[in-house]
């Protein structure tokens, strides 16, 4: 090749953004929601196109369990809050006031959801309270990365999505603001969202529990007093991103029934929008779940996908790799 052609070349490669170079999403298989994914973002980001969008209004949300890292055979934050309430229950076992907390230290799941969600605010209420904010985030942050999953061996930092930590890098390299959507408690998740997935505490929203400000031996404090306050799941999720961003979406990605209003609101709004499912179907890499399961059902959300031009994502086909671990 002639010289000032190879000298051209090594030009317009140098001027090039990363991604232009490689492949953004490596650990996607190259099916059609990569391409999906792909076009959308270049859609969005080119100045001369049509659908071009600023980078202010470049928001992308995504649901955390299930959607960045998995969520069986009970969500994290449930078996961290069994976890604390064995420790509590072995110091004072006076705590344990009721059959659902028995049974949550017994380790009788059928006992521990016969209430359903309010005995699971039961035992929220009991491990998660009488603690500073901060405190808690330790304590979560240590577990989190040191308590190790009982079907993977991992600890649960470690098993985050390999394919959705590249999505995100991707959206931020391409002027994406991006956010967490968590029904999951905002403390737990603001533990290891920095660390795990590189979203800043600020940029999480998620359920609360009730917090009371006080001043103990003159240290002014946040503490956790148990109970909800608010919950950021199904038609919450809107009202969670309106309350902590101030806008709606352009992109929204999750995996259950618990994410349909984030996903129908997002893609209802004016101009390029995109709504993605994660589809657990890869038994072998992971689990295989979906209208029946008692984590994470999705039911609505794949009868209605296609009719709303969402992408349905399958972890067993477009997924090359699972855990970033």
């Amino acid at each position: 090749m002639h010289s000032s052609r190879v000298l051209g070349l090594a030009i317009v490669a140098a001027a090039l953004p990363l991604a232009a170079l490689a492949d953004p999403l490596p650990s996607w298989n190259d099916t059609a929601a990569k391409a999906r994914i792909i076009a959308f973002v270049d859609g969005v980001t080119d100045p001369d196109a049509g659908t071009y969008v600023p980078e202010d209004d470049r928001i992308a949300v995504f649901d955390n369990d299930g959607t960045l890292w998995a969520e069986q055979p009970l969500y994290f934050q449930v078996l961290y809050a069994l976890d604390v309430l064995r420790e509590k229950a072995a110091a004072d076992p006076s705590i344990l006031i009721s059959d659902v907390l028995t049974a949550a230290v017994e380790g009788d799941m059928a006992g521990m959801m016969a209430n359903g969600v309010d005995g699971l605010v039961e035992i929220i209420n009991v491990s998660h309270s009488g603690i500073t904010v901060e405190d808690f985030q330790a304590d979560a942050h240590e577990w989190q990365t040191t308590a190790t999953h009982p079907a993977t061996g991992l600890t649960y930092a470690g098993m985050v999505y390999q394919p959705m930590l590249e999505l995100l890098r991707y959206l931020r390299d391409e002027d994406f603001t991006t956010y967490i959507v968590s029904g999951g408690g905002i403390d737990f998740v603001r533990a290891i969202a920095e660390e795990a997935y590189g979203i800043p505490a600020a940029q999480v929203v998620g359920s609360q529990g009730n917090t009371s400000y006080a001043v103990i031996d003159g240290t002014p404090m946040l503490l956790k007093e148990g109970g909800v306050s608010f919950v950021d799941d199904k038609a919450g999720k809107p009202v969670g991103i309106m309350r902590h961003i101030g806008q709606r979406p352009i992109l929204a990605f999750g995996n259950s029934d618990g994410d349909f209003e984030m996903l129908e609101w997002t893609t209802a709004g004016d101009g390029p929008r995109l709504g993605l499912l994660v589809h657990h179907d890869d038994a072998e890499r992971e689990w295989a779940y979906d209208r029946d399961s008692h984590i994470g059902k999705l039911d609505r959300g794949l009868d209605e996908a296609e009719a709303r031009g969402w992408v349905v994502v399958s972890m067993a086909d477009d997924w090359l790799e699972v855990f970033a671990e």
